[in-house]
């Protein structure tokens, strides 16, 4: 990407150096990551695909990318935005979100999203039945925290019966990369990584300057990513502020769903402070008192 060489502007997304006169921008940042995979282009509608391809287990093509926002049922919601919202050359619905901070319900959060992806492809009309929905595919590539106590890179969650250990076989999939887990992978020849590895170290170590010769490997290994660093090299900051707008909308619900959580947490803790007092043997009278001198 172009930038002044005297006085070069670093914003938290970047620039920073690749080498050979090369900056990038660092992927993980949310509005960068759906500036790359949305782009009208060959090369980044190969990148998301072999991308996708990846991390579902199978050869996918990138028909088109959806308009970029969920079902709405209020003015409220109009304006939410998923990060790259697509669909395969078989009509199958996908979408892909890199999230650098997720939140702490992150797992809830998926299969809401999920679920809204799965029932936004209506079956409406007579010679439609439940066996036209397509798979639906909610995908979070987390680039902070670990959400699962394994050490596994990539989880592949669907509906299941834990008790008798059948699966119910639907459509719908949720599946998570936490980018944290890919300390024991990095150190591993780029030749015995799977894709969805070499995407994944790439994504995490792409700005770190001691893997560097490790990211090289990479590039020259997979062609997808080798798009995907064509494209972060010609990215310019207006193109980042805009999907960085686009995107401020959508932490509205997941910062409503927080204070919610907070809300609730508070409500506990004071319940349960209330009690303890009780049980200390406080009239009413000097519980609220107690109470007020907060």
């Amino acid at each position: 990407m172009e930038t002044n060489k005297e006085n070069p502007v670093r914003y938290e997304w970047g620039p920073f150096p690749l080498g050979e006169g090369m900056s990038v921008l660092d992927i993980r940042y949310d509005p960068v990551f759906k500036v790359v995979f949305t782009k009208d282009t060959p090369k980044s509608r190969g990148a998301l695909s072999d991308l996708i391809s990846a991390l579902i287990g199978r050869t996918i093509k990138v028909e088109n990318i959806m308009a970029n926002e969920p079902p709405v049922d209020d003015l409220r919601q109009r304006y939410l935005r998923f990060d790259v919202a697509c669909r395969t050359e078989k009509g199958e619905p996908v979408n892909v979100e890199m999230s650098f901070n997720p939140n702490a319900d992150e797992p809830v959060r998926l299969e809401y999203y999920a679920a809204r992806l799965f029932v936004g492809q209506g079956i409406h009309g007579e010679d439609k039945n439940y066996n036209d929905l397509k798979e639906a595919y909610q995908i979070a590539i987390l680039a902070k925290y670990q959400f699962f106590p394994d050490e596994k890179l990539i989880h592949n969650f669907l509906y299941y019966d834990p008790d008798n250990r059948i699966q119910l076989g639907g459509k719908t999939r949720i599946i998570t990369v936490e980018l944290v887990k890919t300390k024991p992978i990095v150190d591993k020849p780029v030749e015995k990584m799977t894709n969805a590895e070499l995407w994944a170290v790439f994504f995490e170590y792409l700005t770190d300057e001691e893997k560097r010769a490790k990211i090289i490997d990479i590039i020259n290994q997979e062609e997808g990513i080798a798009m995907a660093v064509e494209i972060l090299s010609n990215i310019t900051q207006d193109e980042v502020e805009y999907a960085r707008m686009t995107t401020l909308l959508k932490s509205e619900l997941d910062y409503q769903s927080g204070m919610v959580n907070a809300r609730r947490n508070g409500l506990k803790e004071g319940r349960e402070e209330v009690l303890n007092l009780f049980e200390q043997g406080l009239s009413v009278d000097e519980i609220k008192e107690r109470l007020r001198e907060r």
